[in-house]
């Protein structure tokens, strides 16, 4: 692993943090600082696609804090990577929707697909977490009954991928739904509309089915949440607790901009009962799924994070 980040204090006895998160209307606020973080000169780092950072955060340690993806903190933790998960949750949204195939493609059911090739651009993406879920749970369809095709590498060097995932040298999934390498593909809602083929669920009224998977589980599915590297919460908690303050303000402050929807309602800052069953839930489906080997202890992810001064902003199933 390659030298860290290291937390700075420049002469005026300010902490300066180097930061990746992802642009949204929750983050522009502190990005061009109409919400100061006091105390705190935040470095911006550029990561395009933002997923690229989550490699470099587990593999180098490069940021103080990072994004990162459900799934991959789950991994990295597993891994022995010295970060600490704060309770913020960026993005997330139910992901029926995000099993799709080609539009005109033979149509076939979710439990069709036992047998079939799914493409995924990596075993441990948390789009993917979810979307095998689902199958697991409302279809029977086990983990170990699809053939995964990937296109990329684990972001934790340490993983190792289950024996039915095959890599593929394809540069994108949907260049396996268009040359016909896989069935299916499980592609994020960002990314379904920007291929150059017309895709559809596999799922039928993917809507519906994510309304009532919300309604079953007490929660909705998150994908990205914040890491802050071990280290900088030792040496400067309250330039952490500072950052947390200021994400937790400009969430509040850019609610209107959200909408009512799944995507829109899980964006929020602090342990809340449903961020908590977010997480218990995706930690039950990575263990089942061997995204890790061994059970996520979501309890003690959470009091750890619940003693701090601050990070929290209250307690955990309040």
């Amino acid at each position: 692993m390659a030298p860290a980040a290291v937390a700075e204090r420049d002469p005026r006895n300010r902490t300066t943090l180097s930061i990746a998160l992802g642009d949204y209307p929750h983050t522009r606020p502190i990005k061009d600082g109409a919400i100061p973080v006091q105390g705190v000169d935040c470095r911006f780092a550029q990561a395009s696609p933002l997923y690229t950072a989550f490699t470099r955060m587990v593999r180098n340690l490069e940021f103080d804090v990072c994004e990162m993806a459900l799934a991959t903190y789950f991994q990295a933790r597993e891994a022995g990577v010295p970060i600490t998960l704060l309770p913020v949750a960026m993005i997330g949204s139910t992901h029926h929707q995000s099993l799709t195939r080609v539009s005109g493609s033979p149509k076939l059911s979710p439990r069709q697909l036992a047998g079939k090739r799914v493409g995924v651009r990596s075993y441990g993406q948390t789009t993917g977490l979810w979307v095998r879920g689902i199958l697991r749970e409302d279809y029977g369809v086990e983990p170990s009954d699809v053939t995964w095709v990937t296109t990329e590498d684990p972001h934790v060097p340490e993983y190792r991928n289950p024996a039915n995932v095959r890599r593929s040298p394809a540069a994108k999934v949907a260049d396996l739904l268009r040359d016909g390498s896989v069935e299916a593909a499980v592609l994020g809602p960002r990314a379904i509309g920007a291929q150059d083929v017309e895709l559809v669920p596999v799922i039928e009224d993917a809507k519906a089915a994510g309304q009532e998977w919300i309604e079953r589980h007490g929660t909705i599915p998150v994908n990205h949440m914040v890491v802050v590297r071990d280290e900088v919460l030792e040496s400067e908690p309250e330039a952490v607790v500072a950052l947390y303050q200021a994400l937790k303000e400009s969430i509040a402050a850019t609610a209107a901009e959200r909408d009512d929807s799944p995507a829109g309602r899980v964006v929020s800052a602090g342990w809340t009962q449903e961020l908590v069953k977010s997480l218990e839930t995706g930690a039950r489906y990575a263990h089942q799924q061997q995204v890790v080997r061994s059970r996520v202890d979501v309890a003690r992810i959470v009091e750890h994070t619940s003693r701090l001064n601050g990070p929290t902003g209250g307690r955990a199933h309040e």
